[in-house]
């Protein structure tokens, strides 16, 4: 005689609430509950070590309350089968647990309640040994694993797949790059896998190092979690950081491009620094007049230099890195310096001593000079002062002693980031201002 079979046809809109748990008995360790994704429409997940001989009990409102129980599998809620076999005390019904994962509804009264119940006995962990693939890339570190640790699955109450992570530790050490000490220090590092295959993969480590892996969450849970871990692993990752900093002049007399960047006014003198991994073992600053680098001017072995930019224009800087064998390279960030063309512009007047802080310094106002050499003379030929940096001035004085106003003479040598070469020559007129009283009680300037 064929067995009849009842079927619960679910709508899918309807979903289930989130309320009463289920009890269980029959297991030898404790029942992990997992609260589900309200996408799932499932109230609660339970893992149970076992499912063979277990029970799962429901607590209606009220004795008086009619329960009714439905299983169902990956086909979902709507082809929930009544389970008829069901032992009722007053309020509370049981029924014997399906071998194997299932998913299990309960109707009590105007309410409906779901759940997936694992049987982890079909699941069970077993971390036998992992090893370092003979195939390895830049990016990515490849392992092999024996072993079982497949994906556990669950159904929503709509059939759909869904897969409950077993959260299984892979621990090792790698490098981070710190900002504070801009370098890379070794840090114990643990990413989490929610099942392993036969091969798997994880970020490159950046130092030698084991990987080791524990787990899963249900065994560490009750207590019996296994690790296992493999054999040294040589890193060839290659990873770095650079940063430029530009040294800070502020003469009042030298123009500004509106350069934001690198660069500006020549002579710039700029520090360049690069943090490296252990496995970076070729190491080089490149500089070029190209974007592409295709012609590479001059070149650095250290990690860090300084560098003085003369030329105008626009200047590449960048970071390379390889490792021993190169095979894993880097390429870090373009730095553009650009350096604007020169510009000389020269006072033919000042007065110093007269309002102190005013116009009290004679000097010319340039850009992008990478040479220069200035001489003042008297009328007579007598030199007043000499200097070679042109942010430098004359403050109108010979021999400590502001000298007498009238007409002095410059004569100026200088080149410029761009080439351009400037001989120059003229007057200076030293005007000093006094001031007299007048009769209303005001003044008048001379």
């Amino acid at each position: 005689m064929k067995k009849s079979v009842s079927v619960l046809i679910l709508s899918v809109t309807l979903g289930c609430l989130n309320m009463d748990a289920l009890d269980f008995a029959g297991v030898s360790k404790s029942v992990i509950s997992i609260s589900a994704d309200a996408s799932t429409g499932l109230d609660e997940i339970y893992v149970l070590d076992s499912t063979v001989g277990a029970t799962a009990s429901f607590t209606a409102a009220s004795a008086s309350a009619n329960t009714r129980w439905y299983r169902f599998s990956n086909l979902g809620g709507a082809y929930a089968e009544e389970i008829t076999q069901v032992t009722r005390n007053g309020a509370v019904s049981t029924i014997n647990l399906s071998s194997g994962d299932m998913g299990y509804i309960v109707e009590s009264g105007d309410r409906r309640y779901c759940y997936w119940v694992v049987d982890y006995s079909a699941h069970y962990l077993d971390l036998t040994s992992v090893s370092i693939s003979p195939e390895q890339d830049c990016d990515r570190l490849n392992l092999n694993f024996s072993g079982r640790a497949d994906a556990i699955d669950y159904y929503t109450i709509n059939g759909r797949k869904m897969e409950l992570s077993r959260d299984i530790e892979v621990d090792y050490t790698t490098l981070v790059f710190s900002e504070d000490d801009f370098s890379y220090n070794q840090t114990q590092t643990r990413t989490t896998l929610s099942h392993i295959s036969s091969t798997f993969s994880i970020p490159a480590p950046l130092c030698d190092t084991h990987v080791t892996l524990t787990g899963d969450r249900f065994l560490t849970h009750w207590g019996d979690a296994e690790s296992i871990t493999s054999d040294s692993f040589a890193t060839s990752s290659v990873a770095a950081e650079s940063r430029a900093t530009q040294s800070t002049v502020t003469n009042d007399n030298e123009q500004s491009d509106g350069n934001d960047g690198l660069g500006g006014s020549a002579p710039c003198e700029i520090t360049f620094e690069a943090a490296v991994t252990d496995a970076a073992i070729f190491r080089e600053w490149q500089i070029s007049k190209t974007a592409d680098f295709d012609i590479v001017e001059n070149s650095f072995n250290q990690l860090e230099f300084t560098y003085t930019f003369n030329e105008s224009g626009t200047t590449y800087v960048r970071f390379v890195a390889n490792n021993a064998a190169g095979t894993c390279e880097y390429i870090g960030a373009t730095y553009d310096i650009f350096i604007g063309e020169s510009r000389l512009e020269i006072p033919n007047a000042f007065s110093p001593g007269s309002t102190e802080g005013v116009n009290d310094i004679w000097k010319v106002s340039y850009k992008s000079l990478v040479k220069f050499e200035c001489h003042i003379f008297n009328r007579w030929g007598t030199k007043m002062t000499s200097f070679t940096d042109p942010s430098q001035g004359w403050d109108g004085k010979y021999n400590g002693k502001t000298v007498p106003a009238g007409t002095y003479f410059y004569v100026i040598s200088a080149e410029g980031s761009d080439g351009v070469k400037y001989k120059r020559s003229g007057d200076i007129n030293i005007i000093n201002f006094t001031t007299r009283s007048t009769g209303s009680g005001g003044s008048s300037a001379e």
